[in-house]
């Protein structure tokens, strides 16, 4: 029966899912520290899950494609984890539709398929060639192909999965930015573990399939045209504790063996600087064991070590404790405008509250919101209009799935890439003003807003003009573009708006220093940018972002 296949094979497919989401996540296209599609996939199918395990034993199929469509929804993550969303609501509600709910013939699983290419493209302005998206596309159709030939449900599942290994193994064909960085797209190699788990546990079968490529075979050509290297993950490890330092290494420090021992402490190890002076990252349950050897080799400094699962439970405690808040407010009267920001460090957010933002919502290029997180955000604000300033194109859809889904306000969203293009939409707010009219001035406001970022690459790859990238290389990036490439943050950021103002001369700079840069050295870096550039007017702002020393605005 269709409705235990899925309540069975389910949470084995999102287990193998989340075992390998740090292999998912090593596909991030850019070499920055905050590649997290596994991540964002694993959390959205783990609430899936948790929704269709609290449904009656006799649940219904109806019943059950409900709690996928509303767990995936409230659960997803990021771009990848709300795509995921619709491709699963789509292919349930396809399967509700199946004439044989005992024994499900091709014809239904095609018809599910079909209905899951007509909800995810539906959702999505603009699909992309080469991700996840032409997964779908391509398994669908070599479902409608096999529906018309003899084979068996079990043989065509095993096949859908050959179709999505080998169409993952196309995507760098079909999208430029993924051959020029040696990866499939990590949203579609996710996409097809999961396919393959939960095949796995519905059929029980595996090896060579007859008249077809077999799924080893169809993961050989994935794994002949990209190498997956290593990307830092900042969160999702399964290690709790994340330790970062500074280390002043004595002579004849070995980085590669140094790496080698740390990897057998834990993951998402990375040691990046030069003699004598490195940045020391690891996820490990022993943080003791990290310091205690990395001090035969030199001396340790401003030691950080986070505990991941404290702060995971702290952010869902503040969730919980904002919702209460809410419902307490609930009965008084709603005002007529409010606003929701995404931001990722303290500083960002006490800016975007003195700018009027009600509610800010914990989140960034480390941690992306689900759209539950937003929705109950919107709720809190307790207004009549809400806009929702994500902060972020990879948490753009969670917020305007969650705008769709509330029910109790009128909810736009303002389509912010950068917290800094947030605080320029916030100055233009009229509070008078209609919600369509601050949308569309706001809107207006963030196109005049430019970009930069400085980080530091965790694997090696190449700049916009084809020159290489080498692990610990310092990064200027320009929307979505690596432009400058160098060894220091301060020499890399006055490169970056050098740049920036050759090729379009602005009047101000914000400047936002993230957790990793002190003050000493943030005062510094204003004063060269104040020399290399009278005639911009700096304002320095500590963010307190992480992985990101540095991030600007031009206007």
């Amino acid at each position: 029966m269709i409705s235990t296949v899925i309540r069975t094979c389910f949470p084995a497919a999102a287990k193998v899912v989340a075992d390998r989401a740090e292999e998912i996540n090593k596909l991030n296209v850019f070499p920055v520290p905050d590649g997290d599609t596994g991540t964002n996939m694993s959390l959205t199918l783990n609430t899936v899950v948790g929704e269709v395990q609290a449904l009656p034993v006799d649940a219904s199929i109806e019943d059950i494609a409900k709690a996928i469509t509303h767990g995936s929804l409230m659960g997803a993550r990021g771009n990848s984890g709300v795509i995921t969303s619709q491709i699963l609501r789509g292919i349930a509600e396809g399967l509700v539709d199946a004439k044989n709910q005992e024994h499900p013939t091709p014809g239904d699983i095609a018809h599910a398929w079909r209905r899951g290419v007509r909800v995810a493209f539906k959702a999505v302005r603009k699909p992309v060639e080469g991700t996840i998206l032409t997964v779908l596309r391509d398994v669908s159709a070599k479902a409608d192909q096999l529906e018309k030939t003899k084979i068996s449900t079990s043989e065509m599942l095993d096949a859908l999965v050959v179709e999505a290994y080998e169409s993952v193994a196309r995507t760098p064909e079909l999208l430029p930015v993924l051959k020029e960085n040696g990866v499939v797209d990590s949203g579609a190699f996710g996409f097809a573990t999961f396919l393959e788990a939960f095949v796995n546990a519905a059929t029980g079968k595996a090896g060579e399939l007859t008249d077809f490529k077999t799924t080893v075979d169809a993961k050989a050509d994935v794994s002949s045209k990209v190498q997956i290297e290593l990307n830092d993950d900042w969160e999702g490890s399964e290690f709790r504790y994340c330790n970062e330092f500074l280390f002043k290494a004595e002579k004849d420090f070995d980085v590669d063996a140094s790496l080698a021992y740390l990897a057998t402490l834990g993951d998402c190890e990375l040691i990046v600087g030069a003699y004598p002076d490195f940045k020391v990252h690891v996820h490990s349950n022993e943080p003791n064991r990290v310091l205690e050897y990395m001090l035969q080799f030199g001396q340790v400094y401003e030691v950080f070590i986070h505990n991941m699962d404290m702060e995971s439970h702290d952010r869902t405690a503040k969730i919980a404790a904002d919702q209460a808040e809410s419902a307490q407010t609930s009965d008084e009267p709603k005002k007529a405008l409010g606003f929701v920001a995404v931001a990722a460090g303290s500083g960002e957010e006490e800016i975007l509250r003195s700018l009027g933002v009600d509610v800010v919502v914990s989140g960034g290029q480390t941690m992306n919101p689900s759209t539950a997180d937003i929705l109950a955000a919107i709720e809190q604000v307790n207004a009549e209009n809400v806009i929702v300033l994500p902060g972020n194109g990879n948490i753009r859809m969670a917020a305007e799935a969650a705008a769709s889904a509330c029910e109790d306000a009128k909810v736009a969203v303002v389509p912010t890439k950068t917290v800094l293009q947030g605080f320029s939409a916030m100055f233009v707010v009229d509070p008078e003003g209609t919600l369509e009219d601050n949308v569309e001035a706001m809107t207006e406001a963030i196109h005049d807003v430019r970009g930069g970022e400085i980080t530091t690459a965790v694997r090696d790859s190449q700049a916009a003009d084809g020159s290489p990238i080498h692990a610990g290389d310092v990064m200027g990036i320009q929307d979505d573009s690596i432009d400058v490439v160098g060894s220091s943050v301060e020499q890399v950021t006055l490169d970056l708006i050098a740049k920036m103002q050759d090729e379009e001369e602005g009047d101000s700079l914000t400047i936002l220093a993230g957790q990793d840069m002190d003050d000493e050295a943030f005062e510094q870096l204003v004063a060269a940018i104040e020399e290399a550039q009278p005639d911009l007017e700096v304002d320095p702002h500590r963010g307190e972002q992480p992985l990101y020393p540095v991030i600007f605005s031009i206007e």
